[in-house]
């Protein structure tokens, strides 16, 4: 395995960034969405941060501005070092500029950036593809729709650089109460020759006052055929 099997914790953050929030609750006149949330999954937890600023109005066309700061730690059986576990910590920043297009409830955002990763392993492990400081690209995408009233169908993928990590996930739901949305959700996450697949219920768009929350939770399966619970959370705040 030589370190791999981890080496896709950034793919994994930037999905769980990207994906949560209602495209149609984009609010009037608001300019400014700060975002926060964690993952957690038996081998690894991490938590995150942000903003998207567009100053033509969330809910309008033109540029937008994401920057995301991100952090965690994980383990994984390192066959490099003879099967032994690693633990690992990491730190990402990402700044990456985009454009939104928005048409009635369909929304589609476009990045491109800088993605900045700091892994630190105990013990260290040279076959890691993830390790020390490392500087790269970044690309991705966010699709939003409501292709019927009360329902909703999300897309989002991240492409990187940095130890050519990548991930997708879709998912779709119904609305409930005219509160929020839930439905079922399904995720793939690599880097190199490591794989992790996710299938679970997510609940998005859930709003108390100024803030809005999603939530989702499931069964994950990877390449190295480890199994387990996965659960996230977000918070995000329209200004």
């Amino acid at each position: 395995m030589g370190g791999r099997a981890y080496a896709a914790t950034a793919a994994l953050l930037t999905a769980c960034i990207a994906f949560g929030h209602s495209a149609a609750a984009a609010g009037d006149g608001a300019t400014l969405l700060l975002f926060s949330g964690g993952d957690i999954w038996r081998h690894g937890g991490f938590l995150h941060g942000g903003l998207l600023y567009s100053p033509g109005g969330l809910a309008n066309d033109g540029f937008t501005f994401r920057a995301v700061i991100s952090g965690g730690r994980y383990r994984y059986l390192s066959g490099g070092l003879g099967n032994i576990w690693v633990a690992g910590q990491e730190t990402v920043f990402q700044f990456t500029p985009g454009w939104r297009w928005r048409s009635g409830t369909t929304e589609i955002k476009v990045f491109a950036g800088v993605d900045l990763q700091r892994h630190d392993l105990t013990p260290d492990d040279p076959g890691s593809r993830l390790r020390g400081t490392q500087a790269g690209g970044r690309v991705a995408f966010e699709f939003w729709t409501e292709p019927v009233p009360a329902m909703m169908v999300a897309v989002d993928g991240s492409l990187s650089s940095v130890a050519t990590s990548y991930s997708l996930r879709a998912a779709t739901g119904w609305r409930v109460f005219d509160r929020f949305y839930i439905g079922p959700e399904a995720q793939g996450f690599a880097s190199g020759d490591y794989r992790q697949v996710r299938a679970g219920l997510h609940i998005t768009g859930l709003r108390f006052g100024p803030l809005e929350w999603s939530a989702g939770a499931g069964f994950a399966r990877d390449s190295d055929r480890q199994t387990g619970a996965y659960a996230r959370l977000g918070l995000f705040s329209r200004r």
